[in-house]
């Protein structure tokens, strides 16, 4: 690997050297002015540890259930679309990443490779995305093929029926199709290592090319993709989805309590809170501060994922404290992936692993299962003193 990396800001840093601007500021960026971005990070900053001593810790465990399924940490990789930018195996090398740790791998409707391919790479558990599109025969393909790989979860994403702007991207020129700028290709010329690798070009959209009617290359891709995404919505929809999937459905894209009540009474098993990781709408609360209401909304039986802002072992215990079952992480194990690869993504969930381990030590904590908001001080510092 080369560089030091002993946390996740340090792969980031190793990305940003290694990967070219506009292909990095793809994964890092966020909409509009970025507020909620930044938002999902800084969240996790107000949210204290209790620090316990004279606790038995010698027998600890990051382990937990996700969904009736074992993972090594309370943790899923999150669904993110056109990981063939960062490096040719893309979604493959991810795959297999998280089937060598141990944790779900959630696929995107938008990937390079298809699920096809990731399956024929990995044997560990996935996760299959989907949207609400106007195609609906290729969403009951989708489905069934999802059902023909073993996917043992299907998550549906509901915040992504239209698409903010996102200035990153226009500025370097990064669209659909990408119209590079003159200062984003110099930019390229000078990032040998990721030329190097990205002679070995990665398939775009391989999860709709061959499998939507029609769509056999970019042309064709961009004419079924405009306007494909359902903009009159209902709850309706999960329903439908649910009744032809007949399996484990996670709703993605949950804000408010009410929407996470009605997700459950249409069919859902479980919900996300997320804001797309802010890449959509600006000014919207991080998904950390509004947890606990959607919480209090599902119910203790009922499992609450958070997805955004999740850069440390230590952000996900904060999460479990506030009461997720566990989260889905995004922009983390890219960043592993655009600098170094399958072993990029695995030093991450390494790292994320051992930031876990020892935080329970110093919390009195032995179980990650167990961490609570009693292992949490949420009140404002010195909120108890009088000026």
């Amino acid at each position: 690997m080369g560089a030091v990396i002993t946390c996740v800001s340090d792969m980031r840093a190793l990305a940003l050297r290694r990967l070219p601007r506009m292909v990095f500021d793809y994964v890092d960026g966020g909409s509009w002015a970025e507020s909620t971005l930044r938002a999902n990070t800084q969240a996790f900053e107000s949210v204290r540890f209790r620090q316990r001593v004279c606790r038995d810790v010698s027998a600890r465990t990051t382990q937990t259930t996700l969904l009736n399924s074992p993972a090594q940490i309370p943790a899923a990789i999150s669904p993110t679309g056109m990981l063939g930018l960062l490096h040719p195996e893309g979604e493959l090398a991810v795959a297999r990443a998280a089937a060598a740790f141990g944790i779900p791998y959630s696929l995107s409707i938008a990937s390079s490779h298809s699920l096809e391919a990731v399956r024929a790479a990995s044997n560990g558990e996935l996760w299959m995305q989907l949207s609400v599109l106007k195609d609906t025969a290729f969403m009951q393909g989708l489905i069934e093929r999802a059902r023909t790989q073993r996917c043992a979860a299907l998550i549906l994403t509901l915040d992504f029926h239209v698409a903010a702007p996102r200035h990153r991207d226009a500025r370097n020129g990064l669209g659909l199709p990408p119209r590079p700028r003159p200062a984003a290709l110099l930019n390229l010329l000078c990032k040998p290592r990721w030329l190097w690798r990205m002679r070995r070009r990665a398939p775009l959209f391989g999860n709709i090319m061959g499998h939507a009617r029609g769509v056999s290359d970019m042309p064709s891709f961009l004419n079924w993709y405009k306007g494909q995404f359902e903009l009159n919505l209902g709850w309706h929809h999960v329903e439908w989805v649910k009744r032809h999937w007949r399996g484990a459905l996670i709703v993605k894209g949950i804000l408010e309590p009410d929407d996470a009540r009605r997700a459950f009474d249409a069919g859902a098993d479980a919900v996300s809170v997320s804001n797309q990781g802010g890449r959509q709408l600006d000014g919207a609360p991080s998904a950390l501060e509004v947890l606990p209401e959607i919480v209090a909304a599902a119910g203790s039986r009922r499992p609450v994922f958070l997805d955004g802002g999740i850069r440390a072992g230590q952000d996900i215990l904060k999460a479990l404290g506030l009461g997720a079952r566990g989260v889905l992480l995004g922009r983390a194990p890219l960043y592993g992936l655009g600098a170094c690869g399958e072993r990029g993504v695995r030093a991450v969930l390494d790292i994320l692993r051992d930031e876990i381990d020892l935080t329970l030590a110093m919390c009195g904590c032995p179980d990650a299962s167990g961490f609570s908001r009693r292992n949490l001080r949420t009140e404002p510092p010195f909120a108890g003193l009088h000026t």
